[in-house]
């Protein structure tokens, strides 16, 4: 019976069919086994630790960090020019930022278990609509966002000068895709949250067409009006409960992935940086910004991919601030029309738990929103004419050297 429950499970998961946030998870929990950061066993009601998965992900986690550290320390320490000193600083800030991320994403791995196995709880409230909606959001963005991205940094790396040596592309490949991987997990988790919020609201609606809908009752008309309230009083308590539950499922979130967050932005900020002034800038006999045709594909393809990353990260953070938001405004709409005085206190509760509970996604103070994604845009920007300013000034103190001699 077992080994049948297993197989109808796994040909659940596979036909899209998700029947809980753990089958609504498992493309991305196999993406991160096949890159070997997921250390946990997948049962068919939670995630325990192994220790075979876990040494398994320590080892590949050595190896890829120490041979980062050594490319980059050959780059410093040989001197080497790969085109010129930016394209220097840029590989040796991908290698060491991607190191830094794949070192907390392990050192994390516990806690992230702890976080994953109260979101599987937390989900459980769940209706069984709403898992029809979420596969079809998630699966589908997941795989198709996978292969969009293999193939996108395979053909960025494959056309890098840079990485002549078999080994060395084959690790400018997996970081990135590592890196990619934890913002998934991060994504979907907060969409599964987003959904746990909008089914609190959904549930506080429906309690406001009760209370304003006195004519037509979906009680027996037997239980007096007192128990109805009662009962709706019960209900509300649940609700509370509940998104007291999910909001310190958001403060977990936060803490676990902020770490990640940061070096995922600092890396994303300086690779598009450099990539914007290493492709556009030029200088002849002058400053010139101009696009090289040949290096249109290579240059698009690194801009797709921090496209796909920051995308899907600040649009699943807007939308899950937006629908936790949305719970005040059914909260008070419910408080104007009810008259019991027990669910007025206890609407009144609730309201002061979401102040204290906003539902928004931060890394160590920063919110991760549009006001994000617009200060990326401002710092590309003054970065950009810093580097500028430097090829400006080298090449005058060139021209004042050769009129010297």
């Amino acid at each position: 019976m077992q080994r049948h429950f297993k197989g109808k499970m796994w040909r659940k998961w596979w036909l899209f069919h998700a029947t809980n946030c753990q089958s609504l998870m498992y493309p991305c929990f196999i993406f991160g086994r096949i890159l070997g950061i997921f250390p946990y066993k997948i049962n068919h009601s939670s995630l325990k630790a192994s220790k075979v998965y876990y040494i398994i992900s320590t080892v590949i986690v050595c190896i890829v960090c120490i041979l980062n550290m050594l490319f980059a320390y050959n780059i410093i320490i040989s001197n080497i020019t790969l085109g010129s000193i930016t394209k220097n600083i840029e590989v040796v800030c991908f290698y060491t930022f991607c190191s830094i991320i794949m070192i907390i994403t392990h050192v994390l791995s516990g806690p992230r278990m702890r976080l994953l196995q109260i979101i599987l709880k937390i989900s459980l409230k769940l209706p069984p609509k709403s898992y029809q909606q979420l596969f079809r959001v998630i699966h589908i963005k997941d795989i198709s966002s996978i292969i969009f991205t293999v193939i996108i940094i395979y053909v960025y790396f494959s056309k890098q000068q840079v990485y002549d040596i078999l080994g060395s592309l084959v690790l400018s490949i997996y970081s990135p895709l590592l890196v990619f991987q934890i913002n998934m997990l991060y994504t979907n988790c907060i969409y599964i949250l987003k959904v746990c919020f909008k089914n609190i609201n959904d549930n506080l609606a429906h309690m406001q067409r009760l209370v304003a809908n006195n004519t037509k009752p979906c009680i027996p008309m037997l239980i007096h009006h007192q128990q109805r309230n009662q009962l709706l009083l019960i209900e509300l308590k649940n609700l509370k409960g509940h998104h007291q539950r999910v909001s310190d499922a958001v403060k977990m979130l936060n803490t676990f992935f902020s770490l990640q967050l940061i070096a995922t932005m600092i890396l994303i900020l300086s690779n598009i940086t450099f990539e914007l002034y290493f492709y556009i800038v030029r200088w002849h006999n002058g400053l010139r910004i101009t696009f090289d045709k040949y290096l249109v594909d290579t240059f698009l393809c690194c801009i797709m991919y921090h496209g796909i990353l920051i995308t899907l990260l600040i649009w699943t953070c807007e939308t899950c601030k937006n629908q936790a938001y949305q719970i005040r405004t059914t909260i008070h709409d419910l408080l104007n029309n009810t008259n019991d005085e027990e669910i007025k206190d206890e609407l009144h509760l609730f309201s002061l738990q979401i102040l204290h509970h906003k539902g928004i996604f931060s890394t160590k103070g920063f919110p991760v929103d549009a006001t994000l994604l617009a200060a990326m845009v401002g710092s590309v920007t003054t970065y950009m004419l810093i580097l500028i300013q430097f090829l400006i000034i080298s090449h005058s103190c060139d021209k004042k050297s050769i009129s010297h001699k």
